[in-house]
């Protein structure tokens, strides 16, 4: 009966690799391929006019949001949203470590 059994086993083995060889081995991607962003670091003169024109405007006022919409880097939108609120444009709503929210300032919404 032992014999059997061990004769039988390996048949079975042997069927499944030739039926799972059809199938193709999983190609590896490269990943996905960010476009390089080409972001100001210092502030060129319609672009410094631009923030002051339209960021007060925006509801929802973040750096992230602020560097998407003006092409500059995340350090240059930070430290341009903090001359805004001393300034008095706009207004802080939340500071959760690094995530700073803003709001445009009550007297220009009304």
């Amino acid at each position: 009966k032992k014999d059997q059994k061990g004769a039988g086993k390996p048949s079975q083995k042997a069927a499944k690799p030739s039926g799972s060889g059809k199938a193709k081995k999983k190609k590896w991607s490269k990943g996905k391929v960010r476009d390089k962003l080409n972001n100001l670091v210092l502030f060129d003169q319609p672009t410094y006019d631009k923030l002051l024109k339209e960021v007060p405007n925006y509801k929802l006022i973040t750096p992230a949001v602020v560097s998407e919409r003006l092409k500059i880097r995340g350090s240059l939108a930070r430290a341009a949203l903090k001359e805004l609120l001393q300034k008095g444009l706009i207004k802080q709503v939340v500071q959760h470590r690094a995530q700073l929210i803003y709001t445009r300032s009550v007297g220009d919404a009304e």
